[in-house]
């Protein structure tokens, strides 16, 4: 078993030990963090690496809030932003157009938690890539665990050591090779291919 915080269109590092296990445990009791992998990615556009952002709600003299009661800030039409982001960046790569149409549904429909546009984009990966999408949920949050513990993976300032090997990205020749962006870079550019390269 493995448990991992479930993030917005996780970085490759995540994928790459997802595929890696038989029964994934997805951490519902952790305490909501900013500037980590739950609520934002990054993708590579003409301009180099960007930052799609999902804006959360925050209330006056909050204290410790769960990922799992995190809100969506919907005042801001952020998934217009980041659907066009999405398009305009990879409109050009082998794939994109071939999830195209499945992937608009995350941003179509109106969420209210954080947690479920999570695990809606693992679904859509999941299903893209041809993975079992089966998981489980805790129930208590535990400081140590038995199981294989990639929490760690949803913070930005955690760099693991082995991502992938290079693959072409769409603007490599202007920025060089970016690693651990977001799977929708590795999944527009390789398509089902993608498995070899996690």
């Amino acid at each position: 078993m493995s448990i991992f915080i479930p993030t917005y269109f996780s970085p490759i590092s995540q994928y790459s030990e997802i595929i890696k296990s038989e029964t994934i445990v997805f951490e519902m009791e952790d305490n909501f963090q900013k500037q980590s992998y739950r609520n934002r990615c990054y993708i590579y556009n003409a301009n180099g690496k960007l930052l799609l952002n999902i804006p959360v709600k925050h209330q006056l003299k909050e204290g410790r809030k769960k990922t799992k009661d995190t809100l969506v800030e919907n005042a801001f039409p952020w998934q217009d932003q980041h659907f066009k982001s999405l398009q305009s960046s990879y409109r050009v790569s082998p794939y994109f157009e071939f999830f195209e149409d499945d992937i608009a549904y995350i941003f179509e429909k109106k969420y209210k938690y954080l947690q479920d546009v999570n695990i809606d984009t693992f679904l859509f990966i999941t299903d893209a890539l041809q993975l079992s999408s089966y998981f489980t949920k805790t129930e208590i949050y535990q400081t140590k665990t038995s199981e294989k513990d990639f929490r760690l993976l949803a913070d930005i300032k955690h760099h693991p050591e082995k991502i992938v090997d290079n693959y072409i990205q769409v603007f490599d020749d202007k920025h060089g090779f970016i690693p651990n962006l977001s799977i929708l870079d590795l999944l527009f550019m390789e398509g089902p291919n993608a498995i070899s390269y996690l």
